[in-house]
């Protein structure tokens, strides 16, 4: 309850400074009033079509998120246990780290239909992060445990959910932590740039180009509470997980 109270006062320490800049300024097209966007974010969640904007969206990211998650892994894992591949697949980590968003998001209009490029824009924002933490993860396994579980007997598999995932698992969620984030930016700016259909990042480009700046804040809004909410249940998920493993 006392984190609760500091949170919540941390958000209402903010959402009175943004008063405060809305009254200095004193233009609402520039700068709206708290309240004229929290009021048009409830409007907006009466209305069928921002709900389908926030479902269409979610299914992008996630699966970008799921997809960059799992490639991440795979190429960890082989990274890990071989040199020649790691100096093989090394500089194309550090290529997909160095690349703007902006450019994995032109590159994927010209690749791919303009409904996939969020997704895949997603994706390599996910793949180098969780690609790197991973095999920091698999690397720093204590050996000596690895040798103790196979003198007392211990299955592959029993050595791989006991010692290997618990050892991984703090890297893989400091991982998961930075790559939600990040996925959800990148889904977002994406649909921003290529709009097509209902999606929140179409919603944020038709405010953009009517100057609806209470719609814009508002949409950014609902952006953010939704990340947040999609950062903290997969963390939970994660630490679930990871505790019916132990």
């Amino acid at each position: 309850m006392k984190k609760l109270f500091y949170s919540a006062a941390c958000v209402l320490f903010w959402i009175a400074v943004w008063q405060i800049i809305h009254l200095a300024v004193s233009e609402a097209i520039l700068v709206p009033s708290p309240l004229s966007v929290f009021k048009r974010l409830f409007e907006l969640c009466a209305e069928k079509t921002f709900w389908l904007s926030v479902a269409t969206s979610l299914l992008r990211v996630l699966s970008g998120l799921f997809f960059g998650t799992v490639l991440g892994i795979f190429l960890a894992v082989l990274t890990a246990k071989s040199s020649l591949l790691k100096n093989l697949f090394g500089p194309v980590l550090h290529v997909i780290k160095s690349t703007p968003v902006a450019s994995f998001i032109i590159l994927a209009i010209l690749w791919l239909s303009v409904e996939n490029v969020p997704a895949f824009t997603a994706m390599l924002i996910v793949l180098p992060t969780v690609w790197a933490n991973t095999e920091k993860g698999i690397v720093s396994v204590d050996k000596d445990l690895l040798q103790m579980g196979r003198a007392f007997g211990l299955s592959k598999k029993e050595i791989f959910l006991r010692i290997t995932v618990p050892s991984v698992k703090p890297f893989f969620a400091a991982a998961l932590n930075s790559a939600v984030g990040m996925a959800w930016k990148a889904g977002i700016a994406a649909e921003v740039i290529c709009p097509h259909g209902e999606s929140m990042g179409s919603a944020l480009h038709d405010s953009k180009i009517y100057f609806e700046t209470v719609d814009t804040f508002a949409w950014t809004v609902a952006v953010i509470i939704l990340s947040v909410v999609l950062e903290k249940a997969l963390l939970w998920f994660t630490a679930k997980g990871g505790r019916k493993n132990a």
